[in-house]
């Protein structure tokens, strides 16, 4: 029997071309991508964002399908010249990206199986349209960073830290793991989050930008990723770090 492939574009099964990341990442993150074969399609420092999260992929632009792009206007014409050569359809996002919330979220919206997950009253509405377009229900949540807060590793089982959205992924017949919130470095911040220091690198395959050892809950989560034979890539050996969740493209 053929596996079902995932409609979540923040899901990979297959091999793995290139990722996009912050452009930010460090030379050591770089080589490790390099030495799995992948290359690496870099974000922009948008200056209107506050410096912390200024190049995070999952503020600047949203993977609607895994062939089409919604991108904030701030970023639009460089993230169209990076991805466009590649063969992705670059869409540009109404919602001009400013530096505070809720003005920074428009674009950082969770994909469960096939649902978008999203506090909606600040959702942009071109990728608000688009997702209604190709019927992927948009379902209102009251965490803003929902992307950032969620790691999804199959259409059945996500890994967050927030209750909120837990009880709502449940409510979709999901499971979750739900961690301790904390220990993910996000600098001059209390924390990062879960979804915004992983990403999947292709062949059931889940980079973390550092060690999960380093997490209290390393044993469960890594338990989590074994029942769904997901297996761990660890970028570095340091504490996990908010860089913005990985998107991969196939």
């Amino acid at each position: 029997m053929t596996a079902k492939v995932s409609l979540n574009p923040f899901i990979s099964k297959e091999k793995v071309s290139h990722v996009i990341v912050d452009g930010r990442i460090s030379k050591e993150t770089m080589n490790n991508f390099a030495e799995m074969g992948i290359h690496i399609v870099k974000t922009p420092c948008c200056r209107d964002l506050y410096p912390q999260i200024a190049g995070h992929p999952d503020i600047l632009l949203h993977p609607v399908t895994k062939k089409d792009f919604v991108v904030a206007p701030n970023v639009f014409t460089y993230m169209e010249r990076a991805l466009g050569p590649l063969g992705y359809n670059v869409i540009p996002g109404e919602k001009v990206l400013s530096r505070n919330y809720p003005d920074n979220i428009a674009y950082n919206v969770a994909r469960i199986s096939n649902f978008a997950l999203h506090h909606t009253k600040f959702t942009d509405p071109v990728l608000s349209n688009l997702l209604q377009e190709y019927e992927i229900p948009l379902i209102h949540i009251k965490q803003g960073y929902s992307k950032c807060a969620v790691c999804a590793i199959t259409d059945q089982a996500v890994i967050t830290a927030d209750r909120g959205i837990a009880k709502a992924v449940e409510k979709l017949g999901v499971e979750v793991l739900l961690i301790t919130p904390g220990y993910i470095v996000l600098p001059d911040m209390e924390y990062g989050f879960i979804g915004g220091s992983t990403g999947f690198v292709g062949n059931n395959k889940l980079a973390f930008y550092g060690s999960i050892y380093k997490h209290p809950d390393s044993r469960r989560i890594t338990d989590f990723l074994a029942a769904y034979h997901i297996e761990p890539i660890f970028l570095g050996d340091e504490m996990l770090r908010d860089f913005g969740s990985i998107i991969p493209l196939n």
